[in-house]
């Protein structure tokens, strides 16, 4: 079998990659878009700044129309290097393409009534920064980041991204050095890279035939772990936590999760060292996120994610966790809110609301796809039994050669309801 790594990944765009004519034809429009509405802002803001006079409109217009010339080309190259992929990179891609082209246009105005660049003459073009041309670079600075990167999202088919992001899980394809991932509460036992790259496809395909669209985060071949998606981001509604994981060997699995929620249009806050915090420490149930003080997860994560979470309405209740890796390693939520947890390996089952003990330790982990079907371990038959009788439609899955490495079946996606 091929490694997954090695194949084509499922693109993290709701499209394919464009085409180089429509890239460019994106970058085109959008870097036009932005031309046009900036110049007519600026025109407008001169035209109210001088009185509401007719001729001001011509004057102004006629004014900066060599800036905008300048700006829009600078841009446009930008665009199609891809600026508008973030807004930030938009942001600044408006602001350089603006500040260049009125700082041309200035000077080739002085040069062309034959005067010559003098000091004061040079002195004039610098101030015009702050003068004159301060509304025209504010106008394009901000209208690159919002209005040029909307028309070149819509220009290359994307969606809006509630759209995009609907029923999604993201997932990443184990590293070829998967055998290499870490244990800490468990002994060694081999992992069977073959089928651990099965069991993923099937894991994959469990979310697809339930009415899941999944993503895949870029391939990190060098990092063992990466698999493991869940521990690098958290979601609180159009907020991308992006953690920070307590093992030093995981601290490169940011970059490519990072990319794909930025992709994905969420806003995105970190936790910062000396904090530590990892995904599969924090289980949120409605508006309560409880998390993990763990081997990986420490104090400081913990206060920086409730700074975080706090203000978006959510309450952090730090919980102890020191018979399992993580959190979610001891117990998950049912739709209804009520726990999950095989008692021995729960520190304090007192802590939580509604406990519901279940008779295997993996059993301690689902997944919901959706309020009344679950996805589950198939090394935990008796909870998937019991959770059946419960009413519930019960998805099994073999994910034997991750449990090897202490995964369950919520640390190897990140889903997005």
């Amino acid at each position: 079998m091929t490694h997954p790594a090695a194949r084509s990944a499922r693109p993290l765009n709701p499209t394919a990659e464009p085409s180089f004519g429509r890239a460019i034809a994106a970058a085109l429009i959008a870097a036009l878009g932005v031309a046009l509405v900036a110049h007519a802002a600026n025109t407008v803001a001169f035209f109210i700044g001088g009185g509401n006079t007719v001729q001001v409109l011509g004057q102004v217009s006629r004014f900066f129309m060599l800036s905008s010339v300048f700006a829009f080309v600078l841009l446009f190259a930008f665009a199609a290097l891809g600026a508008f992929r973030r807004w930030p990179r938009a942001l600044v891609a408006g602001f350089v393409s603006s500040l260049v082209g009125s700082l041309l246009a200035t000077t080739l105005s002085i040069t062309s009534t034959g005067q010559p660049l003098s000091g004061d003459a040079l002195a004039f073009v610098g101030a015009s920064i702050v003068t004159v041309n301060l509304v025209f670079i504010l106008a394009y600075t901000i209208t690159a980041a919002t209005l040029g990167r909307r028309l070149w999202q819509y220009a290359l088919g994307y969606r809006a991204p509630a759209d995009v992001r609907s029923k999604t899980a993201l997932v990443r394809v184990p590293a070829t050095t998967l055998a290499d991932g870490l244990r800490t509460h468990i002994e060694h036992a081999d992992v069977d890279g073959t089928l651990a790259d099965e069991q993923w496809e099937r894991y994959v395909a469990a979310f697809e035939e339930n009415g899941w669209k999944t993503r895949e985060v870029p391939a990190a071949a060098d990092l063992p772990d990466s698999v493991f998606v869940e521990d690098i981001v958290v979601l609180f509604g159009n907020t991308a936590v992006l953690t920070s994981p307590g093992a030093l060997s995981r601290r490169g699995e940011k970059d490519g999760v990072e990319e794909a929620v930025r992709e994905l249009g969420f806003e995105v806050e970190s936790i910062e060292l000396p904090g530590t915090l990892d995904g599969g420490d924090v289980l949120t149930i409605g508006d309560k996120v409880y998390v993990g003080r763990s081997g990986r997860t420490n104090g400081e994560g913990i206060a920086q994610l409730r700074t975080i979470v706090g203000p978006l309405g959510y309450r952090v209740i730090p919980v102890p966790v020191t018979k399992t890796l993580h959190l979610k390693s001891q117990v998950t939520a049912l739709p209804d809110g009520t726990v999950l947890g095989f008692p021995a390996s729960v520190d304090d089952p007192a802590l939580f609301d509604r406990f519901f003990a279940v008779p295997e330790p993996t059993g301690a982990a689902v997944v919901v796809l959706d309020p009344g079907t679950l996805l589950i371990s198939a090394s935990a038959p008796e909870t998937a039994a019991r959770l059946a009788d419960l009413g519930y439609r019960v998805v099994q899955v073999d994910i034997s050669e991750f449990e090897k490495l202490e995964g369950c079946v919520t640390c190897l996606s990140v889903r997005i309801p």
